[in-house]
């Protein structure tokens, strides 16, 4: 029986750049030449979804992570420098961050650090819970949330916020740029003083150390130099409580500002073109008729005399239409009521989240003792705030002109509609032929406000009225309003006017009665993001370099290798503090292993060392007796678990019908306890490959955990150590194979131990889903997104 069972196989049309295994589920993501990002199932390797290209987000994929809870799945865009969050249960950007620089590499990592202050954090309820009403959900009928939310709920952008427990998402680009971001939204360091191009990251779970690969290349011809540099981040470690509760307030806002821009987009969206019909038809009816009246005074002849001009009856009866009028009418109605409610149950909710969440951090930068030295500043929160505050009055200032516009209208409308009726000679019902003095000045004041022409206002926006009011506010554009409130005569403001020092007051939130609700927003988001950007500049001005290494020179071959597949590979480990560095180097014709640990604490040299491995003939008649024992070069590696390495294999002498090969390697066969104390005397003026002849090498011959891969030459690995799968690729990088790597000989054995697993993870939902024979129950997809799968497959992923 072969070590591995083999559970899914498959040729595919585009060519895999990257792969990466969910921690907590059996599903892979795989990214592509062509851009698109794909999700697959363990079981055949069955496709999830798929997220094409997008000339919006970008169309090369340059790196993938998933969020340590496996929910969110995020990937970087080097095209556009963008990063995308995306939701695991659908292909729609949840949220989105442009960077400084194309990212390169991407790891998102969990702190396993425990100590009494933060498990009470942990474990207290979050008071914002307690305190703020709760967000109610965003509508699903308009497509910018229909995209987003799942027909089942509607509150998937809550899910950016993920476990309390605090996890990074570090990403490394180009030209040593290198930022950290807790929970995936708040950037809490801007890293400095590394060179190079980032190829591998690895922040330790403790956050005392970052460990970092990078590509340094001094010209185009000459050949790049693989250099690793481990960097203290004592900061993170020391103030450990402080940054989380930091960090967890600042996702909050991140959520909340993401949760504001959902609801300004459905407002948009609730406000229709059909809108602007009566200022368009009018501007016409202003460019073709032949009177010198105004149109005001055309319409003020027709509220007192009940008679109108042929010209002006032309324009009512034949353009605009009784049927046209009353559609309008309805329009107006419609969609003024959603933009209402959306203002006053989601702007309004969120804005004044919004505020609570900022006035508590405000509070905590107070607090010098504990959030000085991470650059919480309170002048800056408070000018984030007052932004807020702006804001919330921009919106009460929309709400202001909904409403007056949709009397203003009703009115007008049923003057007009019962005028339109009577120069057609239709019959009028007696409840609509009632009109009082009060309705008449109402519907004069309305003309007298609204149908002046504006010549100026032509050549601004092409159109010499602005009937309607409300869809100015909406506009994202960074011109004054065409129409702003009239605050003659309004007794505060001129209070205010008159009061200078009230008016300087920091306790009165700035008024823009000039712009629009959009551009208060950008000018809030401007602020907040600045507000931000202080802890990370401090933080990231405290990690400093502790170690750096030069390992080895790239050959020129390497170069049609996708960047995303080549070693190093580094590597955690959360039980003994140790980061692992894996790479090869070639040395006649055999490329052996070479794996260098170092202590995460930088103080330490205590576990720091590094070992070469090489690989002796396992498999029967592989090789000729003559031939020398060092008989196999390793492809590719990945640490499959703290304790064992995952090899992809090849014979060093090619021959025809040679197989590649895939192992296990542990660690445990390589290190011997006199390799615990020992460490290489490293000379820092020289390259470790310069120095190899003085490492320690280590030959294996493995027993039983291999399989060879009959007719797939394979050349790179994924694995994960946790679900227990690994997916090998093949060098066309088209062709993979995926394997189930801890196989039980008792079949019954194995099917106890998935139903006790089952059972548990339905106590906890927290916990890991059910293995690959329970996969219907894990993940799946509608028939529409596959339509080459079966019915079987349409499940939810939740567990």
């Amino acid at each position: 029986m072969p070590a591995f069972r083999q559970v899914g196989e498959k040729q595919l049309p585009q060519e895999i750049v990257f792969m990466a295994w969910s921690p907590k589920r059996d599903l892979i993501a795989l990214a592509n030449r062509a851009g698109e990002v794909l999700l697959h199932r363990l079981a055949n390797f069955q496709r999830v979804w798929s997220l094409p290209p997008n000339e919006n987000t970008g169309k090369e994929v340059t790196a993938l992570a998933w969020r340590p809870d496996g929910k969110i799945l995020a990937f970087g865009l080097t095209d556009t420098k963008r990063i995308i969050l995306c939701d695991v249960e659908k292909p729609e950007s949840l949220h989105s961050f442009s960077v400084d620089s194309s990212i390169t590499y991407m790891h998102w990592m969990e702190v396993t650090e425990e100590s009494t202050v933060l498990t009470s954090f942990y474990n207290a309820e979050d008071e914002s819970n307690l305190l703020l009403p709760k967000l109610p959900a965003l509508p699903k009928n308009y497509s910018t949330t229909a995209k987003i939310f799942s027909e089942e709920k509607s509150d998937e952008i809550m899910k950016l916020l993920g476990d309390v427990r605090l996890n990074a998402l570090v990403l490394g680009g180009s030209s040593g740029f290198i930022e950290m971001y807790a929970y995936g939204m708040f950037k809490i360091a801007t890293v400095t003083g590394v060179a190079g191009s980032c190829r591998g990251l690895c922040l330790s779970s403790d956050l005392k150390s970052l460990s970092v690969i990078t590509e340094i290349q001094d010209s185009s011809d000459s050949a790049a130099e693989i250099t690793y540099f481990q960097l203290d981040t004592s900061l993170l470690s020391s103030y450990l409580p402080e940054v989380t509760r930091m960090a967890r307030k600042f996702t909050h806002i991140s959520t909340l500002l993401q949760y504001i821009k959902l609801s300004l987009a459905c407002m948009c969206e609730a406000w229709e073109e059909i809108l602007m019909q009566m200022d368009s038809r009018l501007t016409k009816f202003v460019q073709e008729k032949n009177t010198t009246t105004s149109v005001q005074d055309e319409f003020m002849q027709l509220l007192l005399w009940g008679k109108a001009s042929l010209e002006l009856q032309a324009l009512l009866m034949n353009q605009l239409t009784v049927k046209g009028l009353k559609k309008l009418g309805q329009s107006i109605e419609s969609s003024y009521s959603s933009i209402q409610k959306l203002v006053i149950s989601h702007l309004q909710s969120g804005s004044e989240a919004l505020l609570y969440h900022l006035s508590e951090l405000k509070g905590m930068a107070l607090w010098k003792q504990k959030y000085e030295s991470l650059g919480l500043d309170a002048s800056g929160i408070e000018e984030a705030i007052t932004a807020v505050g702006s804001f919330i009055l921009k919106a009460n200032e929309l709400l202001q002109v909904i409403d007056s516009s949709m009397k203003n209208f009703k009115a007008f409308f049923r003057w007009l509609y019962v005028a339109m009726l009577r120069m057609s000679e239709d019959h009028v019902l007696p409840e609509l032929n009632k009109m009082t003095q009060k309705d008449i000045t109402f519907v004069a004041d309305f003309l007298t406000e609204h149908f002046n022409e504006a010549p100026e206002l032509y050549n601004r926006k092409g159109k010499y009225f602005n009937v309607e009011r409300v869809g100015q506010y909406l506009k994202d554009e960074d011109d004054d309003l065409v129409s702003p409130p009239n605050t003659e005569g309004n007794q505060w403001f001129n209070f205010l006017k008159d009061s200078t020092h009230i008016k300087e007051s920091p306790l009165l939130f700035p008024y823009y009665p000039e712009k629009s609700l959009h551009f208060v927003k950008r000018q809030m988001e401007e602020v907040i993001d600045q507000c931000l950007q202080k802890p990370a500049d401090i933080i990231g001005k405290s990690v400093h370099q502790a170690v750096c290494m030069s390992l080895y020179k790239t050959s020129q071959s390497e170069d049609s290798t996708p960047q995303l597949f080549k070693l190093p590979f580094l590597w955690n480990d959360k039980t003994s503090n140790i980061h692992y560095v894996l790479f090869t180097i070639l040395e006649n014709s055999v490329s052996k292993i070479y794996i260098l640990r170092r202590h995460t604490d930088t103080s330490r040299s205590v576990s720091n060392g590094i070992l070469a491995v090489e690989f002796g003939s396992f498999l029967n008649n592989s090789i000729n007796d003559s031939s020398d024992s060092r008989c196999y070069s390793c492809l590719d590696a990945h640490f499959y678990d703290d304790e064992t390495v995952t090899v992809v294999l090849k014979e060093s002498v090619e021959q025809e019908g040679k197989e590649r090969v895939l192992a296990q390697l542990p660690l445990s066969s390589i290190y011997t306890d006199e390799d615990q104390d020992g460490e290489l005397i490293w000379d820092s003026t020289k390259r470790l490959d310069e120095q190899r002849g003085e490492i320690l090498t280590r030959t294996v011959f493995l027993e039983n955990q291999w399989r060879v891969l009959e007719n797939m030459k394979a050349q790179y690995v994924s694995v994960n150590g946790i679900r227990k799968v690994s997916c090998v690729l093949s060098s066309n990088l088209r062709h993979v194979r995926v394997f189930e790597m801890d196989v039980e000989d008792d079949g019954e054995v194995e099917e106890e131990e998935e139903e006790e697993a089952t059972q548990i993870a339905a106590g906890e939902p927290s916990e890991i889903n059910q293995s690959a024979d329970n996969q219907d129950n894990v993940c799946g997809a509608s028939a529409e997104e596959l339509p080459d799968e079966t019915e079987e497959h349409e499940s939810s992923l939740d567990p």
